[in-house]
């Protein structure tokens, strides 16, 4: 099965409809399986008295509220339902992820294939037993998390009739540093779960993205944004167009190169091996009826004679005929 690659819009859209069908254009060209973005009633995700994120500030601002930022960069239920018709008629996936229970109820008249839910959602009791309860396969992003958290969610949702749940490795620092994105420990929720696992990235560039997908990923999800320099928090921290697609011809490389497990002779080398192989040929003129021994018997290319796996069998016996230097010998 082919790395599903999600294409994470988010709200780099800016609170613009068309905006967010021109990612969801762009993200199809570029190659991706899904175009994700976030769907919110404000007031029902941030409180008056929440702070905007470092990097959103950063980004924004701090004129702002967490909740005034919000409530610009965000649309309502129609539009997302807009979107999804339009995603669906240019054939490419919609997903959105949900950051309150009321646009949990929304996205499920949707019938969305699969759930996502984000870092933020984790340790959500209500939010994650709702979702749950929809019995849909889900995307489970730790960004944030210590194990024993991934666990505690995790086993809310198995018990709630949760689908099949993959766990997405994730650092929620945005750009995240080299240094803290730590793919291997997407290995590590592998084992520790015993359940599919993928990659939620924000670092720069897509390096982490192929070395997950050698690792195991089966889901890489990835921000772009059409213009990097548009004001919003998560622009400058996304791929743009040209990255996104070079993101995509890199992970789907990757995964051809991974190939299985099984080591066999390819069909592409299999004209090499007698060019690359040796025989055992005469190290100098045999005279028929002469017996092969160690001196006048060597290896040499190609590899169309008898094989040197064969050196000890072929001591010692006689030659069948006169052979020339380097003519590959045989025994009868």
């Amino acid at each position: 099965m082919s790395v599903k690659i999600i294409a994470e819009a988010g709200v780099n859209h800016n609170g613009s409809l068309e905006l967010a069908k021109k990612m969801a254009l762009c993200a199809k060209e570029a190659g991706a399986d899904v175009v994700k973005y976030q769907t919110a009633v404000p007031e029902l995700v941030v409180s008056v008295f929440a702070e905007k994120a470092d990097y959103q500030k950063r980004e924004t601002g701090s004129a702002e509220s967490q909740l005034e930022m919000v409530r610009r960069i965000h649309f309502g239920f129609e539009e997302h339902r807009e979107l999804k018709a339009y995603c669906e008629a240019i054939g490419i996936e919609y997903l959105s992820t949900a950051f309150d229970l009321k646009s949990v109820d929304f996205l499920a008249s949707l019938d969305l294939p699969v759930w996502k839910i984000p870092s933020g959602e984790i340790t959500n009791l209500p939010y994650l037993e709702k979702v749950a309860a929809l019995g849909k396969p889900v995307l489970l992003s730790t960004g944030m998390s210590e194990p024993e958290e991934i666990a505690a969610a995790m086993d809310v949702l198995r018990r709630g009739g949760a689908g099949e749940v993959t766990l997405l490795h994730c650092n929620t620092e945005y750009p995240t540093p080299d240094a803290d994105a730590n793919v291997r420990a997407m290995t590590g929720l592998a084992k520790r779960f015993g359940c599919p696992v993928g990659f939620s990235d924000h670092t720069s560039g897509w390096e982490a993205d192929v070395a997950a997908v050698a690792l195991g990923a089966v889901v890489i999800e990835k921000h772009f944004t059409l213009d990097k320099t548009m004001e919003g928090p998560d622009h400058k921290a996304s791929l743009d167009p040209e990255e996104l697609a070079a993101m995509v011809r890199a992970v789907r490389r990757t995964e051809a190169l991974l190939g299985s497990e099984e080591k066999h002779v390819t069909d592409s080398e299999r004209k090499n091996r007698p060019i690359a192989r040796k025989s055992i040929v005469a190290a100098r003129p045999i005279a028929e009826g002469e017996v092969y021994t160690e001196e006048n018997l060597t290896v040499k290319r190609p590899g169309d004679g008898l094989s040197p796996m064969l050196w000890h069998e072929v001591l010692g016996k006689r030659a069948p005929r006169d052979f020339s230097r380097d003519e590959a010998v045989t025994l009868d």
